[in-house]
């Protein structure tokens, strides 16, 4: 049985695991945004950065990519993927069910936001988190890359999230 992963964020350009095939998928239910404070990849505790996460909205729908983790490979993916998103338990990690392009349905690795973690930040006005997104700097680098690579990511792949969009292009003129 093929295990999926779905990605919405990073995952899309640095999945860090063995991708057999890729899908666009649909999430209903849940809403992609930067309402997640970065204390570690993508900012510090001193001043934390923003990155995407799910968080549960009636009628929302995110729009990403089920990943499927390459034969043999399942095991050391869940371990790497609870090393990389866990860190600080303000994902939570579910199997959800996506809706693939094809009409398929498939069960999915799934992080999602914890609305009672102290990281959770849901509602933020775009201009805070593009204030916040231009300065911040983690252990894995800047966080205006985790938004620009993502954007680029989601655009290629023909799924542009508008409000990614924008922020990308208000970000780079704050770092003029």
């Amino acid at each position: 049985m093929t295990m999926w992963v779905f990605g919405y964020g990073s995952l899309l350009w640095n999945p860090g695991f063995p991708v057999a095939q890729s899908q666009v998928a649909r999430l209903p239910g849940y809403a992609r945004s930067f309402c997640m404070r970065s204390i570690h990849h993508r900012g510090s505790e001193a001043e934390p950065g923003l990155v995407l996460a799910l968080d549960e909205a009636d009628g929302a729908e995110c729009t990403g990519m089920a990943l499927a983790v390459a034969d043999g490979h399942e095991t050391a993916t869940l371990d790497y993927l609870r090393a990389r998103e866990l860190i600080s338990s303000a994902y939570v990690e579910r199997m959800l069910t996506l809706e693939l392009a094809t009409g398929a349905r498939v069960s999915a690795v799934t992080y999602v936001i914890d609305r009672d973690h102290v990281q959770y930040c849901g509602g933020l006005p775009l201009e805070e988190q593009a204030r916040i997104i231009a300065r911040a700097i983690g252990g894995r680098g800047p966080n205006s890359e985790y938004l620009f690579n993502t954007a680029q990511h989601l655009t290629e792949a023909g799924l542009a999230d508008p409000d990614l969009d924008w922020l990308a292009l208000r970000v780079r003129n704050l770092s003029l």
